[in-house]
């Protein structure tokens, strides 16, 4: 069928019916498509608030956890800005090589690769928006957190500082930073 469409683009008679049937087809497949679902608002994904201890002192965020499968494929897709006290953490119930990409991700991020005693093991800064380009974490870790590109270098966050949250065992005290 799309190639009997796209065949009718050829001949200037038909061109405007191929483009309208074009539409059509794309438009039914879109609703159609069984992988196709709706975005979930970020409002409705839990959030906690974590510390990250730099030889500054702590900085403060409140993420959102991405919880489910579903989640974890939507994470910030589609969003076009991220405040720079907030972010997405996606955890792990056991330490494994993560493997992360920014397709449908429209703002760049910073992300850290984050091992099961909360201390960051790897920095990936300013991750392209919209690539396809696999990052992975260079070794088995418990969570990744997604910060807005450029809060890394911004507040000095490093390879070696300790996360604090609760996925890691730690408790945490203290307001958000504004």
């Amino acid at each position: 069928m799309l190639r009997t469409v796209l065949s009718m683009f050829r001949n200037p008679m038909t061109r405007t019916t191929a483009l309208l049937t074009l539409c059509a087809l794309l438009a039914l497949g879109t609703v159609a498509s069984p992988t196709a679902r709706a975005i979930e608002s970020l409002q409705q994904f839990p959030s906690s608030v974590l510390a990250i201890q730099t030889h500054k002192g702590a900085e403060w965020f409140t993420v959102w956890i991405a919880d489910t499968p579903e989640r974890s494929e939507q994470g910030l897709m589609f969003l076009q800005w991220l405040p720079t006290d907030q972010g997405m953490l996606f955890p792990q119930d056991s330490p494994r090589v993560m493997h992360m990409w920014m397709k449908n991700t429209l703002i760049p991020l910073d992300m850290l690769f984050i091992d099961a005693g909360g201390r960051i093991v790897a920095i990936h800064e300013r991750a392209t928006p919209r690539s396809e380009e696999i990052i992975s974490s260079p070794t088995a870790v418990k969570a990744v957190l997604e910060l807005a590109g450029g809060e890394c270098a911004t507040l000095g966050i490093r390879v070696g500082d300790q996360v604090r949250h609760k996925l890691f065992g730690t408790a945490i005290g203290g307001p958000a930073r504004t």
